[in-house]
């Protein structure tokens, strides 16, 4: 193992302690039973060492004695199988535990990631590490608990039980115990980076497919099929591969360490016979010592797979630690203030923001909105309207300037109160996993029957409802096809009437809904916007002719600014591309 993967691994170990202490009492509980069990079992082996020699010889066998032995057996044998059962159910109580709350810790991470970090990996990937990779690490942690403290305990406890029969004949048996350490060392050292690499690559794949999947229609559409197959069939051989290597070297483990359990069990049984021979030990005790060479040997060949399956667990919790320790998105400010009273004033000061450094986006921004007003944004596509967005919801922050609303500064103000100020109805629509009247109520939860069905009829799309079979409590999934792009896309804007908020963001808001039912959210939207502040995104350019001013976007600058007639009139850049909209 080089040093780095060392030293990633013993810091990754000691993160897990981290989550351990909160459950020191089963842990605990968990050693206790262990000793009870590894006692009791150890004890097995003396207890029929007695029974061999209660038989004396044909016709003189004290059955009196085996009898009681026999009862003491079972009283043995009873204790540590309850002893073994607490144990578990410890062990499952604080592996459980533990994945409960790396798993808690990494959604909250989620949760307050940057959008930078989620618009750079894919949701298959930072999937993988939640499940597969908890689950994976469940396993190997568990298979550490349940066996690493047995194996342990019974490695000493098996020496001290053989010591108390024969020093000299345990001398062997630890002569010949470096070549176990050889082995579970040798593995140790060959697994972990193999078991990283897999467990990458397995997120690369499940990303993969959950993009395949989910967008599957457009890989039919355009034949990428044949593509796309190939795509997967090269990580899924690189996957392959690298299982291939973890897995050969872990299956070394069983092969190697029954070979050294062959070598000890022979060394004790040569050794044994001689000392024997020369009445040195009783027949019986030969008998137990057989018993605990075979016992000595076994925890090694449980312990070189636990070794291997924690590697597995080490190299999985790695990558969840790595997204759990992956920088947040800037907290709050100590002074940030809560917006209350929202009319809708809104400055941008000479605001530049790039998404890459290299690659220059919106530069020396200047907006001064009053509160009321309606601001459309126009341009070509990538000019930088839906950035301007971002910038509004502070989904992302500014490389240089400032942006304003109520006259603070937005970085010194809290998000939650910045975005409660907003109701924005995106292009791409979001539905959650629920009823048709839990997705409308998703930003007012509280909200009446009546707010719910009259924020429906607003955006018409409560005739649409009462035809589905549950009507408001029909239940719908993420990602289905249950409803039509734009009957969710009157579920968004229904969802934003429901709040009233102080301002709102319209992009592309009915981009999805046909032309008819278009005409009636315009005028239901008229009403909204009475009093509010709105920022507009659109391309469709007759949707945007009452603005009170429109921004002319190009290359990230705003190039031209003012309401419909006088941009026509400037016969600029806007002019040229009304015309190419409605020219015959």
């Amino acid at each position: 193992m080089k040093k780095s993967d060392k030293k990633s691994s013993l810091a990754t170990l000691k993160r897990l302690m981290g989550y351990l202490k909160h459950y020191w009492f089963l842990l605990v509980i968990s050693i206790l039973m262990s000793v009870i069990s590894v006692a009791l079992t150890l004890y097995l082996p003396i207890l029929t060492g007695n029974a061999v020699d209660f038989m004396i010889e044909a016709g003189k066998v004290d059955f009196a004695g085996i009898l009681k032995i026999l009862e003491i057996m079972a009283i043995c044998i009873g204790v540590a199988a309850l002893a073994q059962w607490i144990m578990n159910v410890c062990n499952n109580k604080m592996t459980y535990s533990i994945v409960r709350d790396v798993r808690r810790d990494a959604f909250d991470k989620i949760e307050r990631l940057p959008l930078k970090y989620l618009d750079g990996h894919t949701s298959g990937e930072i999937v993988s590490r939640v499940i597969a990779d908890v689950d994976q690490f469940a396993d190997g942690l568990l298979m550490g608990f349940t066996q690493l403290f047995t194996s342990i305990m019974t490695i000493l406890g098996t020496l001290a039980f053989m010591l108390s029969l024969h020093p000299g004949i345990t001398l062997v048996v630890v002569c010949i115990t470096p070549v176990s350490l050889f082995v579970a060392a040798f593995i140790a050292k060959n697994t972990y980076n193999m078991f990283r690499v897999q467990s990458e690559t397995r997120g690369e794949q499940t990303g993969f497919i959950d993009e395949m999947i989910g967008n599957q229609k457009v890989v039919q559409a355009y034949n990428r099929e044949d593509e796309s197959m190939e795509t997967f069939d090269e990580i899924n051989k690189r996957l392959q591969a690298c299982s291939l290597k973890a897995i050969f070297f872990s299956s070394i483990t069983n092969p190697a360490t029954r070979f050294v359990n062959s070598l000890v069990y022979a060394g004790v049984g040569i050794a044994g016979a001689l000392v024997a021979i020369r009445g040195g030990i009783t027949i019986g005790n030969l008998t137990s010592f057989l018993g605990y060479a075979n016992q000595y040997t076994k925890p090694f060949n449980e312990i070189s797979g636990v070794i291997t399956e924690l590697q597995n667990a080490l190299a999985c919790a790695a990558r969840i630690f790595e997204l759990i320790d992956e920088t947040p998105q800037i907290p709050d400010a100590e002074d940030a203030v809560v917006l209350e009273v929202v009319e809708g004033n809104v400055n941008i000061q000479d605001v530049s923001f790039s998404y890459v450094p290299e690659q220059k986006l919106l530069q020396h921004v200047n907006l001064n909105v009053k509160a009321g007003q309606r601001i459309a944004i126009v341009g070509p596509t990538g000019c930088g309207k839906t950035t301007l967005i971002n910038l509004l919801m502070r989904f992302y922050d500014v490389n240089d300037g400032a942006i304003f609303v109520e006259g603070n500064d937005i970085r010194h103000v809290t998000r939650s109160s910045l975005r409660d100020s907003f109701g924005m109805v995106l292009q791409e629509t979001w539905l959650k996993t629920g009823t048709i009247r839990e997705n409308i109520a998703m930003g007012r939860p509280d909200a009446t029957e009546e707010e719910i069905i009259e924020a429906a009829k607003l955006s018409h799309a409560h005739s649409f409802i009462k035809r589905l079979p549950q009507g408001y409590d029909t239940m719908i999934q993420e990602g289905s096809d249950t409803l039509s792009q734009g009957q969710k896309q009157l579920l968004c804007i229904a969802r934003v009437m429901l709040c009233h908020p102080p301002m709102l963001i319209l992009d592309e808001a009915t981009s999805s809904i046909d032309t008819r039912t278009e005409i009636k959210i315009q005028e239901a939207f008229q009403k909204l916007m009475e009093g509010r502040t709105s920022f507009i995104v659109a391309h469709r350019l007759s949707t945007i002719q009452e603005a009170d001013v429109i921004l002319v976007m190009k290359d990230g600058n705003i190039i031209e600014q003012g309401n419909h007639k006088e941009l026509l009139k400037q016969k600029g850049f806007y002019y040229n591309l009304y015309n190419s909209q409605f020219s015959v």
